[in-house]
Protein backbone atom coordinates (compact mmCIF):
# COMPACT_ATOMS: atom_id res chain seq x y z
CA UNK A 1 0.00 0.00 0.00
CA UNK A 2 2.79 2.32 1.04
CA UNK A 3 4.80 1.56 -2.51
CA UNK A 4 1.53 2.03 -4.19
CA UNK A 5 1.22 5.50 -2.54
CA UNK A 6 4.89 6.33 -3.61
CA UNK A 7 4.28 5.42 -7.51
CA UNK A 8 1.14 7.55 -7.84
CA UNK A 9 2.80 10.97 -6.01
CA UNK A 10 5.72 10.40 -8.28
CA UNK A 11 3.16 10.40 -11.41
CA UNK A 12 1.60 13.05 -9.75
CA UNK A 13 4.75 14.89 -9.36
CA UNK A 14 5.57 13.63 -12.94
CA UNK A 15 2.44 15.65 -14.63
CA UNK A 16 2.24 18.85 -12.65
CA UNK A 17 6.37 19.05 -13.64
CA UNK A 18 5.06 18.11 -17.56
CA UNK A 19 2.33 20.84 -17.22
CA UNK A 20 4.53 23.14 -15.66
CA UNK A 21 6.17 23.64 -18.79
CA UNK A 22 6.50 26.38 -20.64
CA UNK A 23 4.76 26.24 -24.09
CA UNK A 24 7.49 26.64 -26.38
CA UNK A 25 9.03 23.48 -25.25
CA UNK A 26 6.72 21.42 -27.08
CA UNK A 27 8.51 22.15 -30.30
CA UNK A 28 12.00 21.70 -29.04
CA UNK A 29 12.28 18.48 -30.64
CA UNK A 30 10.99 20.01 -33.68
CA UNK A 31 13.36 22.92 -33.95
CA UNK A 32 15.91 20.81 -33.22
CA UNK A 33 15.33 18.41 -36.59
CA UNK A 34 14.80 21.78 -38.61
CA UNK A 35 18.62 23.06 -36.94
CA UNK A 36 19.68 19.63 -38.61
CA UNK A 37 18.24 19.91 -41.81
CA UNK A 38 19.02 23.40 -42.45
CA UNK A 39 22.71 22.87 -42.00
CA UNK A 40 22.84 20.11 -44.29
CA UNK A 41 21.11 22.01 -46.33
CA UNK A 42 22.97 25.36 -46.71
CA UNK A 43 26.16 22.43 -47.39
CA UNK A 44 24.61 21.41 -49.86
CA UNK A 45 24.48 24.86 -51.35
CA UNK A 46 27.70 25.60 -50.24
CA UNK A 47 29.19 22.55 -52.51
CA UNK A 48 26.92 24.15 -55.44
CA UNK A 49 28.61 27.67 -55.60
CA UNK A 50 30.38 28.74 -59.32
CA UNK A 51 33.87 28.89 -57.55
CA UNK A 52 35.48 31.03 -60.12
CA UNK A 53 32.48 34.10 -60.02
CA UNK A 54 30.67 33.18 -56.45
CA UNK A 55 27.72 33.07 -58.09
CA UNK A 56 25.03 29.83 -57.80
CA UNK A 57 23.36 28.03 -60.52
CA UNK A 58 23.68 30.43 -63.24
CA UNK A 59 24.98 34.21 -63.92
CA UNK A 60 22.22 35.36 -65.61
CA UNK A 61 20.04 35.53 -62.77
CA UNK A 62 21.41 37.06 -59.90
CA UNK A 63 17.78 36.77 -58.25
CA UNK A 64 18.96 32.98 -58.01
CA UNK A 65 22.13 33.98 -56.04
CA UNK A 66 20.19 36.66 -53.48
CA UNK A 67 17.48 33.87 -52.31
CA UNK A 68 20.69 31.53 -51.48
CA UNK A 69 22.66 34.71 -49.62
CA UNK A 70 19.27 35.45 -47.80
CA UNK A 71 19.25 31.94 -46.77
CA UNK A 72 23.05 31.74 -45.21
CA UNK A 73 22.09 35.04 -43.42
CA UNK A 74 18.63 33.60 -42.47
CA UNK A 75 20.24 30.69 -40.81
CA UNK A 76 18.75 30.46 -37.15
CA UNK A 77 22.10 29.05 -35.98
CA UNK A 78 23.91 32.50 -36.62
CA UNK A 79 25.05 34.91 -34.36
CA UNK A 80 24.65 38.51 -35.68
CA UNK A 81 28.35 39.26 -34.49
CA UNK A 82 29.28 36.55 -36.39
CA UNK A 83 31.88 36.51 -39.39
CA UNK A 84 30.13 36.11 -42.63
CA UNK A 85 31.53 32.58 -44.23
CA UNK A 86 34.05 32.66 -47.12
CA UNK A 87 31.02 31.75 -49.99
CA UNK A 88 28.66 33.88 -48.33
CA UNK A 89 31.32 37.13 -48.90
CA UNK A 90 32.00 35.86 -52.62
CA UNK A 91 28.80 35.81 -53.38
CA UNK A 92 27.78 39.42 -52.53
CA UNK A 93 30.78 40.11 -54.32
CA UNK A 94 29.15 38.48 -57.27
CA UNK A 95 26.07 40.32 -57.14
CA UNK A 96 28.31 43.73 -56.85
CA UNK A 97 29.43 42.96 -60.26
CA UNK A 98 25.97 43.18 -61.64
CA UNK A 99 25.17 46.35 -60.20
CA UNK A 100 24.20 48.40 -63.43
CA UNK A 101 24.47 52.43 -64.66
CA UNK A 102 20.75 52.92 -63.61
CA UNK A 103 21.13 51.36 -60.20
CA UNK A 104 19.45 47.96 -60.61
CA UNK A 105 21.25 44.41 -59.93
CA UNK A 106 21.03 42.20 -63.16
CA UNK A 107 22.81 40.63 -66.20
CA UNK A 108 21.03 41.24 -68.99
CA UNK A 109 17.34 40.96 -68.84
CA UNK A 110 14.55 40.64 -65.91
CA UNK A 111 15.60 43.55 -64.29
CA UNK A 112 13.02 44.22 -61.85
CA UNK A 113 12.85 40.59 -60.40
CA UNK A 114 16.75 40.05 -60.01
CA UNK A 115 17.00 43.81 -59.04
CA UNK A 116 14.31 42.74 -56.27
CA UNK A 117 15.69 39.89 -54.74
CA UNK A 118 19.31 41.20 -55.13
CA UNK A 119 18.44 44.01 -52.81
CA UNK A 120 16.29 42.40 -50.46
CA UNK A 121 19.55 39.71 -49.78
CA UNK A 122 22.07 43.11 -49.52
CA UNK A 123 19.07 44.63 -46.93
CA UNK A 124 19.83 41.48 -44.63
CA UNK A 125 23.42 41.69 -44.46
CA UNK A 126 24.04 45.47 -43.64
CA UNK A 127 27.22 46.69 -43.90
CA UNK A 128 27.75 50.61 -44.58
CA UNK A 129 29.76 49.78 -47.69
CA UNK A 130 26.11 48.49 -49.12
CA UNK A 131 23.88 51.23 -48.31
CA UNK A 132 24.56 53.25 -51.48
CA UNK A 133 23.90 50.22 -53.40
CA UNK A 134 20.96 49.75 -51.79
CA UNK A 135 19.31 52.66 -52.13
CA UNK A 136 20.33 52.92 -55.95
CA UNK A 137 18.51 49.96 -55.92
CA UNK A 138 15.56 50.99 -54.38
CA UNK A 139 15.37 53.83 -56.44
CA UNK A 140 15.44 51.71 -59.93
CA UNK A 141 12.73 49.15 -58.49
CA UNK A 142 10.55 52.34 -57.67
CA UNK A 143 11.17 53.41 -60.96
CA UNK A 144 9.65 50.47 -62.67
CA UNK A 145 5.82 50.93 -61.28
CA UNK A 146 3.77 51.37 -63.94
CA UNK A 147 1.44 54.78 -64.63
CA UNK A 148 0.28 54.45 -68.04
CA UNK A 149 -2.47 57.14 -69.57
CA UNK A 150 -2.68 60.30 -67.15
CA UNK A 151 -0.39 60.46 -64.26
CA UNK A 152 -1.18 59.39 -60.69
CA UNK A 153 -4.14 57.58 -61.91
CA UNK A 154 -5.02 54.13 -61.92
CA UNK A 155 -6.52 54.14 -65.33
CA UNK A 156 -4.80 51.20 -66.79
CA UNK A 157 -5.38 48.03 -65.10
CA UNK A 158 -1.25 47.64 -64.97
CA UNK A 159 -0.76 51.19 -63.54
CA UNK A 160 0.63 50.46 -59.80
CA UNK A 161 1.84 46.70 -60.73
CA UNK A 162 5.29 46.00 -61.45
CA UNK A 163 6.45 43.36 -64.05
CA UNK A 164 10.17 42.12 -65.48
CA UNK A 165 11.35 44.97 -66.57
CA UNK A 166 10.44 48.24 -67.46
CA UNK A 167 7.13 48.54 -70.25
CA UNK A 168 8.89 50.49 -73.34
CA UNK A 169 7.07 52.39 -76.30
CA UNK A 170 7.03 49.22 -78.66
CA UNK A 171 5.86 46.94 -75.93
CA UNK A 172 1.81 46.63 -74.58
CA UNK A 173 1.35 47.28 -70.61
CA UNK A 174 1.85 44.92 -68.04
CA UNK A 175 2.87 43.87 -65.18
CA UNK A 176 2.10 40.70 -62.50
CA UNK A 177 0.90 39.82 -58.89
CA UNK A 178 4.98 37.64 -58.69
CA UNK A 179 7.18 40.82 -59.83
CA UNK A 180 5.05 43.29 -57.56
CA UNK A 181 5.18 41.52 -54.37
CA UNK A 182 9.26 40.63 -54.97
CA UNK A 183 9.24 44.04 -55.40
CA UNK A 184 6.95 45.60 -52.28
CA UNK A 185 9.07 43.15 -50.52
CA UNK A 186 12.35 44.63 -51.01
CA UNK A 187 10.80 47.82 -50.62
CA UNK A 188 9.52 46.61 -47.03
CA UNK A 189 13.01 45.71 -45.69
CA UNK A 190 15.29 48.72 -47.21
CA UNK A 191 12.41 51.31 -45.85
CA UNK A 192 14.43 51.87 -42.48
CA UNK A 193 17.68 52.61 -44.76
CA UNK A 194 15.84 54.68 -46.41
CA UNK A 195 14.01 56.70 -44.14
CA UNK A 196 17.58 57.11 -42.17
CA UNK A 197 20.04 57.64 -45.06
CA UNK A 198 18.00 58.60 -48.23
CA UNK A 199 18.63 62.49 -49.55
CA UNK A 200 15.50 64.31 -49.54
CA UNK A 201 15.27 64.73 -53.20
CA UNK A 202 15.40 60.76 -53.61
CA UNK A 203 13.03 60.49 -50.95
CA UNK A 204 10.46 62.17 -53.80
CA UNK A 205 10.92 59.12 -55.37
CA UNK A 206 8.71 56.55 -53.16
CA UNK A 207 6.80 53.92 -54.26
CA UNK A 208 3.14 55.19 -55.23
CA UNK A 209 1.73 52.42 -52.39
CA UNK A 210 -2.14 53.14 -53.17
CA UNK A 211 -1.67 52.86 -56.74
CA UNK A 212 0.61 49.31 -55.53
CA UNK A 213 -2.92 48.26 -53.37
CA UNK A 214 -5.33 49.35 -56.41
CA UNK A 215 -3.12 46.62 -58.56
CA UNK A 216 -2.87 44.35 -56.03
CA UNK A 217 -6.27 44.64 -56.10
CA UNK A 218 -7.04 44.01 -59.78
CA UNK A 219 -5.40 40.10 -59.10
CA UNK A 220 -8.32 39.55 -56.36
CA UNK A 221 -11.60 37.64 -57.26
CA UNK A 222 -13.36 39.97 -55.03
CA UNK A 223 -16.32 42.07 -56.69
CA UNK A 224 -16.45 44.35 -53.93
CA UNK A 225 -12.86 45.98 -54.19
CA UNK A 226 -11.61 45.02 -57.42
CA UNK A 227 -13.52 46.88 -60.28
CA UNK A 228 -12.45 44.72 -63.30
CA UNK A 229 -15.70 43.06 -65.00
CA UNK A 230 -13.60 39.63 -64.76
CA UNK A 231 -13.68 39.33 -61.04
CA UNK A 232 -16.39 37.24 -59.64
CA UNK A 233 -18.06 35.50 -56.12
CA UNK A 234 -17.42 31.87 -57.41
CA UNK A 235 -17.34 30.15 -54.52
CA UNK A 236 -14.64 28.00 -55.42
CA UNK A 237 -12.20 30.93 -56.03
CA UNK A 238 -13.53 34.37 -53.94
CA UNK A 239 -11.20 35.87 -52.08
CA UNK A 240 -8.23 33.78 -54.20
CA UNK A 241 -5.43 35.66 -56.43
CA UNK A 242 -4.65 35.31 -60.01
CA UNK A 243 -1.14 36.16 -61.42
CA UNK A 244 -2.26 39.40 -63.41
CA UNK A 245 -5.71 41.25 -63.79
CA UNK A 246 -7.86 38.88 -66.07
CA UNK A 247 -5.27 35.95 -66.29
CA UNK A 248 -4.98 33.12 -64.30
CA UNK A 249 -1.99 30.40 -64.61
CA UNK A 250 -4.23 27.56 -63.73
CA UNK A 251 -5.64 25.83 -66.74
CA UNK A 252 -8.62 25.05 -64.51
CA UNK A 253 -11.53 26.96 -65.79
CA UNK A 254 -15.01 27.43 -64.61
CA UNK A 255 -18.07 28.55 -66.29
CA UNK A 256 -20.18 30.83 -64.52
CA UNK A 257 -23.85 31.11 -64.82
CA UNK A 258 -23.75 34.33 -66.93
CA UNK A 259 -21.53 32.93 -69.58
CA UNK A 260 -18.47 34.58 -68.11
CA UNK A 261 -15.13 31.75 -67.45
CA UNK A 262 -14.11 32.53 -63.38
CA UNK A 263 -10.41 33.17 -63.72
CA UNK A 264 -8.95 30.52 -61.26
CA UNK A 265 -7.58 31.50 -57.87
CA UNK A 266 -4.09 29.45 -57.13
CA UNK A 267 -2.48 28.99 -54.06
CA UNK A 268 1.08 30.69 -54.59
CA UNK A 269 -0.05 33.70 -56.04
CA UNK A 270 -2.78 34.23 -53.42
CA UNK A 271 -0.01 33.78 -50.70
CA UNK A 272 1.92 36.80 -52.96
CA UNK A 273 -1.01 38.66 -53.19
CA UNK A 274 -2.01 38.54 -49.50
CA UNK A 275 1.61 39.33 -48.59
CA UNK A 276 1.73 42.46 -50.65
CA UNK A 277 -1.59 43.73 -49.01
CA UNK A 278 0.55 42.99 -45.45
CA UNK A 279 3.50 44.59 -46.88
CA UNK A 280 1.69 47.54 -48.38
CA UNK A 281 0.42 48.23 -44.81
CA UNK A 282 -2.99 46.15 -44.70
CA UNK A 283 -3.67 44.18 -42.01
CA UNK A 284 -5.59 40.92 -40.89
CA UNK A 285 -8.48 43.16 -40.58
CA UNK A 286 -9.12 44.24 -43.65
CA UNK A 287 -11.96 42.70 -45.83
CA UNK A 288 -9.43 42.04 -48.66
CA UNK A 289 -7.44 40.21 -46.47
CA UNK A 290 -9.75 38.36 -44.46
CA UNK A 291 -11.30 37.32 -47.60
CA UNK A 292 -7.41 35.88 -48.81
CA UNK A 293 -7.15 34.41 -45.48
CA UNK A 294 -10.30 32.39 -46.23
CA UNK A 295 -9.74 30.63 -49.35
CA UNK A 296 -6.26 29.71 -48.72
CA UNK A 297 -7.72 28.15 -45.50
CA UNK A 298 -10.21 26.97 -47.69
CA UNK A 299 -7.69 25.43 -49.64
CA UNK A 300 -4.85 24.16 -47.64
CA UNK A 301 -2.54 21.22 -48.57
CA UNK A 302 0.60 20.35 -48.79
CA UNK A 303 0.08 17.71 -51.40
CA UNK A 304 -0.35 20.48 -54.45
CA UNK A 305 -0.22 24.41 -54.84
CA UNK A 306 -3.80 24.73 -55.19
CA UNK A 307 -5.19 24.93 -58.57
CA UNK A 308 -1.65 24.09 -59.96
CA UNK A 309 -1.43 20.72 -58.49
CA UNK A 310 2.86 20.21 -58.85
CA UNK A 311 4.01 23.42 -60.67
CA UNK A 312 5.77 26.27 -58.57
CA UNK A 313 5.32 23.66 -55.10
CA UNK A 314 8.09 25.09 -53.40
CA UNK A 315 7.31 28.45 -54.99
CA UNK A 316 4.17 28.01 -52.80
CA UNK A 317 5.71 26.51 -50.18
CA UNK A 318 8.07 29.57 -49.58
CA UNK A 319 5.30 32.03 -50.10
CA UNK A 320 3.29 30.47 -47.70
CA UNK A 321 5.74 30.39 -44.74
CA UNK A 322 6.70 33.96 -45.03
CA UNK A 323 3.02 35.38 -45.89
CA UNK A 324 1.12 33.66 -42.83
CA UNK A 325 4.41 34.68 -40.60
CA UNK A 326 4.37 38.11 -41.56
CA UNK A 327 0.70 38.16 -41.00
CA UNK A 328 1.48 36.80 -37.29
CA UNK A 329 -0.89 34.24 -38.03
CA UNK A 330 -0.19 30.92 -36.22
CA UNK A 331 -3.10 28.49 -37.24
CA UNK A 332 -4.85 28.38 -40.50
CA UNK A 333 -8.74 27.62 -40.86
CA UNK A 334 -9.70 24.97 -43.17
CA UNK A 335 -12.54 24.30 -44.84
CA UNK A 336 -13.96 21.56 -42.41
CA UNK A 337 -13.44 24.28 -39.55
CA UNK A 338 -10.66 22.53 -38.14
CA UNK A 339 -7.56 25.16 -37.21
CA UNK A 340 -4.09 23.73 -38.84
CA UNK A 341 -1.13 24.59 -37.02
CA UNK A 342 0.24 25.54 -40.79
CA UNK A 343 4.41 25.47 -39.26
CA UNK A 344 4.35 22.20 -37.46
CA UNK A 345 3.08 20.98 -40.18
CA UNK A 346 4.90 22.41 -43.20
CA UNK A 347 8.17 21.95 -41.29
CA UNK A 348 7.66 18.33 -40.81
CA UNK A 349 6.47 18.13 -44.40
CA UNK A 350 9.71 20.02 -45.89
CA UNK A 351 11.52 17.58 -43.66
CA UNK A 352 10.05 14.35 -45.12
CA UNK A 353 11.27 15.86 -48.60
CA UNK A 354 14.76 16.61 -48.18
CA UNK A 355 17.24 14.26 -49.95
CA UNK A 356 20.25 12.74 -48.81
CA UNK A 357 22.19 14.94 -49.99
CA UNK A 358 20.50 18.23 -48.13
CA UNK A 359 19.05 19.13 -51.02
CA UNK A 360 15.29 19.45 -52.40
CA UNK A 361 13.70 19.11 -55.74
CA UNK A 362 10.91 19.29 -57.59
CA UNK A 363 10.55 16.70 -60.41
CA UNK A 364 7.80 18.93 -62.42
CA UNK A 365 10.42 21.84 -63.83
CA UNK A 366 7.96 24.48 -64.43
CA UNK A 367 9.25 27.94 -63.32
CA UNK A 368 13.16 26.07 -62.84
CA UNK A 369 11.78 24.10 -59.91
CA UNK A 370 13.96 21.26 -61.80
CA UNK A 371 16.80 23.45 -60.23
CA UNK A 372 17.70 22.22 -56.90
CA UNK A 373 19.55 25.04 -56.03
CA UNK A 374 16.73 27.12 -56.03
CA UNK A 375 14.41 24.28 -54.82
CA UNK A 376 16.58 24.20 -51.62
CA UNK A 377 16.79 27.95 -51.34
CA UNK A 378 12.90 28.51 -51.20
CA UNK A 379 12.55 25.62 -48.82
CA UNK A 380 15.51 26.70 -46.38
CA UNK A 381 14.08 30.31 -46.65
CA UNK A 382 10.36 28.11 -45.80
CA UNK A 383 11.96 26.55 -42.91
CA UNK A 384 13.99 29.48 -41.67
CA UNK A 385 9.89 31.08 -41.13
CA UNK A 386 9.03 28.28 -39.70
CA UNK A 387 11.98 28.10 -37.06
CA UNK A 388 11.38 31.58 -36.08
CA UNK A 389 7.66 31.67 -35.65
CA UNK A 390 7.36 28.38 -33.73
CA UNK A 391 6.20 28.86 -30.31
Amino acid sequence: MKRRHLLTSALTASLALCTSLPAQDKNASLRQELDIAISKGLNFLKQQQNKEDGSWSTPEEPAITGLVLTAFMGDPSRRPTDAILPEVEKGYQFLLSKVKPDGGIYSQGRANYNTSIALTALTVNPKPEYEKTILDARKFVVGQQNDFGEKGVTDNEFDGGIGYGKPSADKPPRADLSNTHFAVEALYYSKKLFEDKATPEDKKNELNWGAAIKFIERCQNLPASNDQKWASDDAKNKGGFVYEPGVSKSPEEIKLPDGRVAMRSYGSISYAGMLSFIYAGLTTDDPRVKAALQWLGENYTLEENPGMGQEGLYYYYHTMAKALTVAGLDELKTKDGKSVDWRVELGRHLLNNQKPDGSWLNPTGRWMENDPVLVTAYTLLALQHVHRALK
